[in-house]
């Protein structure tokens, strides 16, 4: 079954499951997703192949950044009503403090969707959701590009 396909599916544990095994990247990094509350939360399991710096330690920040990007892609793909692949337009990532090596949250929220432009704005956290280690703001181009 193609992402593509997927897509066209209502999301739900298993389809998330499904959407994430579709990118090698997000296997590679063991990347989850699970509907709490009804919305989407990601989650980055601690692994020591993630350390950046080996002093704090700390998680890679090239590691916390496509954590971040793909965890409003696939945010998008779960509340778009009509599902197509977005590309992403524009990528800013603000770092907020070391992201330790432990298991990593995302959440994310749809700030502006239109017909061909949708911006998603996620933040990473630990233990407090109201403490979070990064955030980000992504543009996303939503037209047909084939």
């Amino acid at each position: 079954m193609k992402l593509s396909d997927l897509i066209e599916r209502s999301p739900d544990g298993e389809v998330l499951r499904l959407w994430l095994e579709r990118i090698p990247y997000a296997r590679f990094l063991g990347i989850e997703a699970s509907i709490t509350g009804g919305d989407v939360l990601f989650k980055l399991p601690a692994q020591p192949m993630l350390v950046g710096n080996p002093t704090l330690p700390a998680i890679h920040g090239g590691v916390v950044g496509a954590f971040l990007e793909l965890a409003a892609t696939f945010h998008l793909l779960a509340k778009m009503e009509q599902p197509v692949l977005p590309k992403t337009i524009n990528f800013s990532l603000d770092y907020l403090r070391p992201t330790r090596v432990q298991d990593t949250f995302a959440r994310c929220s749809v700030s502006r969707q239109g017909r061909s432009i949708a911006n998603v704005a996620v933040a990473a956290y630990q233990d407090d959701p109201n403490t979070s280690t990064a955030t980000a703001r992504v543009h996303f181009l939503l037209a047909d590009y084939d």
